[in-house]
């Protein structure tokens, strides 16, 4: 391709010249090699044209409206995110978008601290932690004067629409707030503070709440914004210490906060494998003390060389007297006589760059809001918007805050198990598991069952963090528990031996495979597989890994008809860091892999700060599965992500290319500086760049390594490197193997923890179920099940039943979730495209019995 002399053309004719040459370059390259449609592949991507019935095209909803967002009380990480989310996504559709700075004391004093927002104002904020329009605690916004003001201030500016990003008493707040708001105007009209006609325009206002705590203490919400973000920082800090505890045999007592709210200590106990945990929600027994010092005891006579207890900051015992950090050393101290330290991690829990779930669990959040608001009639009640597994909903903002008051009356109370009930059914069943692995000890009297546990596939993190809990789940249930080597190759090669508890004690925070995994299929290892399931007694299998786990699975249950053998229950567990495995919206794995790679975006758009003009191609793993590519995308603030699930062409290409050329010029025609403008490609994922980029936008673009056969990263950093000559700079980088290693993050331990042991309590009803005569027999289809992750629960699915959902060739599902999430990058990239918005999150409610949105997880 010829390099264009821009520098010696007038802008007009270089902009003409190099249209010119890309038709040309693109109309001999579509002859040449443009790909034919994949087998068994998905179609072209249709351009995302549906609008909301009786709402009209989503990019005109804003027209004529405004939206004011703020944050309020104290800061989390992924705030930003969702400011950024609200700006653009309003900006969007037609409305004028203000920010609030300060929180309420913004709104109540009004002048600079109420600004119009542009596009480009949230820019660079993505990857910030805190937030960066800034948050106070207001007491004059608890008056009905300083109400007054923050009305006048919003009525003055034509502001209906109000997003608070926040915790339950900021929310709390807004709801008075448009209850109040109707007296508010009338009060202001008869003091000539605004006038009749002002009152008309701003007769109603809406409020959309979005949580925003780290101690994730918001009943009706799986996760609230910050929440995620700070158990990477706890985590980080424990890993840490375990090290140095380790080597000097130390016991170490943790507080972390959580003042009316046991999440953080709960979680941070099952992600480490704490000996003990103390939350407010539920008290130690009386005698606590004694049941303390056992269990230390125990842990170290197991061969362990350290103890950690992590307790809440609001923990107490039954009688509502606390329990700090410094009472349990004097304790340990004094009972026991170990070297024991505290450490109390305080606020660095709110700071940090937010994790790549928060980013994107903010951007949606935002999304959400927008679309609410703009909905919203004078009649609809003032809603929240919450996260139900991976689905967002919207709540009654008032019914989830009662819910939240009432948790903390029934601690006050001393009804406990009420308080647990109201948390919701994931949070109990995340204390339950933890009981079950840190209070419960096998019984001396054995089921007489024993079960194997293998890996397959690639490794990915948090595949140790399932076979603990597998094996000591098992143990807890009296069976006896093998460890396969090297997947089903070690299972035909009688790589098998028996472990303990006490083998498995520190593998959760453990990276890689301790098994050992491999990728080989068993169906040609029938006839071994089978004499090592007889020679070792094997009752049922439990499968941890990614396509090859259940691929082979299903060549196992085809080995039925002529190997009886084979005629076990067994369970797979998705793991793999690509998140293709059907079945299952997440696996295991994933979500450390797409903190490596956006952590690794961070860096490198850092590394362009002192750089003009430059563009990065990042390459990341996936196979065909463009999960890490979106998602990475979306974390990462990404111009675009190439995926093959979304097929593009030579003219796609050429669209970004001039679109990128044209970006830079207007940049430098401006007076700006683009420092960079990061190309990210993924290995797997192909582009849909049908749709074009309205205007400048320092962001990255995003390929995966199977998108296309001819489209590959080293030709697209051709095409844009040849192209943007005397524009811009061209950079590549491929990822490749980092994103499979490393510590795994806080929720794929917690994942994987969680799987193993319902997979284990599944797999043990089974073999009941198909005992006959003291004989094991399964052969029908729900004998071999899948458990994975759907919408709002963990699921038991048949093998057979999901072949008709499984793109073999091509190693994907047929149907995936985070597909709908792909206008959400474009749109927050400025792309000109409509949002697809046929499926909206409707108001739902929760009860007072236990939240009835919450995901069973």
């Amino acid at each position: 391709m010829v390099a264009v002399p821009v520098p010696e053309l007038s802008p007009e004719a270089s902009r003409l010249l190099v249209s010119a040459l890309l038709a040309l370059a693109a109309g001999l390259l579509l002859l040449s090699f443009l790909p034919p449609a994949p087998k068994g592949g998905p179609p072209p991507a249709k351009k995302m044209a549906q609008s909301r019935s009786g709402h009209g095209h989503a990019e005109n909803m804003g027209i004529g409206k405004a939206i004011a967002v703020l944050t309020s009380g104290g800061d989390a990480q992924g705030m930003n995110a969702a400011v950024r989310a609200v700006v653009r996504v309003g900006i969007y559709t037609g409305a004028k978008v203000y920010f609030v700075h300060e929180g309420y004391q913004g709104l109540v004093d009004g002048g600079d601290n109420i600004k119009e927002a542009t596009w480009e104002s949230v820019s660079m904020m993505l990857q910030l932690g805190g937030t960066v329009i800034g948050s106070a605690r207001c007491q004059d916004f608890r008056t009905r004067d300083g109400r007054l003001k923050a009305a006048r201030n919003l009525v003055k500016r034509g502001i209906t629409n109000l997003c608070v990003i926040g915790g339950d008493g900021s929310l709390t707040g807004a709801d008075t707030f448009r209850a109040e708001w109707s007296s508010l105007l009338d009060e202001l009209v008869k003091g000539g503070g605004i006038t009749a006609e002002e009152a008309k325009k701003s007769s109603y206002l809406n409020i959309v709440g979005l949580v925003g705590s780290i101690d994730n203490d918001f009943c009706g919400t799986d996760m609230t914004i910050g929440t995620d973000s700070a158990l990477h920082r706890i985590m980080e800090i424990v890993d840490a210490i375990t090290t140095t505890a380790q080597s000097h045999q130390r016991t170490f007592v943790l507080e972390v906060m959580g003042r009316h709210c046991g999440y953080l200590a709960l979680i941070t106990a099952l992600a480490c494998g704490a000996d003990w945990v103390f939350i407010p929600e539920s008290p130690p027994e009386d005698d606590w003390e004694d049941h303390l010092c056992r269990r230390l005891t125990e842990t170290r006579l197991g061969g362990s060389r350290l103890n950690i207890i992590i307790v809440a900051e609001g923990a107490i015992d039954k009688h509502g007297k606390a329990i700090t950090a410094d009472d349990i050393k004097t304790l340990v101290v004094k009972r026991l006589g170990y070297d024991t330290r505290v450490t109390i991690l305080g606020h660095v829990q709110r700071g940090g760059t937010p994790s790549a779930f928060d980013r994107i669990l903010g951007s949606r959040m935002g999304v959400e809001a927008v679309m609410a608001l703009l909905e919203a009639t004078p009649e609809t009640p003032a809603c929240v918007i919450s996260l139900s597994g991976n689905q967002a909903v919207r709540l009654p903002l008032m019914e989830c805050v009662q819910v939240t008051k009432d948790v903390t009356t029934a601690m006050n109370e001393g009804r406990f198990e009420d308080a647990l009930k109201l948390r919701g059914r994931s949070f109990q069943n995340n204390w339950n598991v933890y009981k079950l692995l840190a209070h419960i000890r096998p019984p001396s009297t054995k089921s007489g069952y024993t079960l194997a546990v293998l890996n397959v596939g690639a490794p990915a993190a948090g595949m140790n963090a399932a076979v603990r809990s597998t094996v000591r789940i098992g143990l807890i249930h009296g069976h006896r528990m093998l460890a396969v080597h090297d997947g089903f190759e070690g299972l035909a090669e009688g790589k098998i031996e028996e472990i303990s508890w006490d083998r498995v004690g520190s593998w959760i925070g453990l990276g890689g495979s301790k098994l050992g995994t491999k990728r080989t299929l068993p169906k040609k290892y029938f006839e071994e597989i089978s004499i090592n399931i007889s020679n070792f007694g094997i009752h049922g299998l439990i499968i941890i890994g990614g396509f090859e786990g259940f691929t082979g699975s299903l060549e196992l249950i085809e080995g039925r008809a002529k190997f009886e053998e084979l005629c076990i229950p067994l369970c797979v567990i998705p793991a793999t860091v690509s998140n293709n495995v059907p079945g299952s919206d997440f696996s295991i794995g994933a979500d450390t892999a797409l903190n490596t790679i956006t952590t690794t975006c961070d860096r490198i758009k850092q590394s362009a700060a002192g750089t003009k003009r430059r563009v990065f191609i990042i390459e990341t793993m996936g196979g065909f599965c463009g999960y890490l590519a979106t998602m990475a995308g979306l974390a990462g603030g990404a111009d675009a992500a190439y995926i093959y699930e979304e097929h593009f062409n030579i003219h796609d290409l050429q669209v970004n290319v001039e679109h990128l050329t044209e970006k830079m010029k207007t940049m430098v025609k401006r007076g700006l500086v683009l420092r960079y403008v990061p190309v990210l490609g993924w290995r797997g994922a192909e582009t849909d760049a049908r749709v074009t980029p309205m205007s400048p936008s320092p962001f990255p673009w995003c390929r995966n390594e199977r998108c296309n056969e001819n489209y590959t990263t080293d030709f697209i950093y051709n095409l844009y490197s040849e192209e943007g000559k005397g524009i811009f700079d061209c950079r590549k980088n491929v990822l490749g193997h980092m994103q499979q290693g490393g510590t795994p993050t806080p929720f794929d331990r917690n994942f994987g923890t969680k799987m193993g042991a319902k997979a284990v309590a599944w797999i043990t009803g089974k073999i009941k179920e198909c005992t006959r005569h003291g004989r094991i027999f399964a052969n029908t289809k729900d004998s071999a099940c899948l458990l994975g992750m759907r919408k709002r629960s963990l699921v038991f699915q048949p093998l057979i039943d999901l072949k008709e959902e499984t793109d073999f060739e091509h190693r994907i599902p047929k149907e995936q979730w985070w597909l709908k999430l792909r206008p959400i990058l474009k749109i927050l990239a400025k792309y000109n495209i409509e949002l697809d918005t046929s499926e909206k999150a409707h108001l739902e409610h929760i009860t007072r019995k236990g939240i009835a949105l919450e995901s069973n997880i």
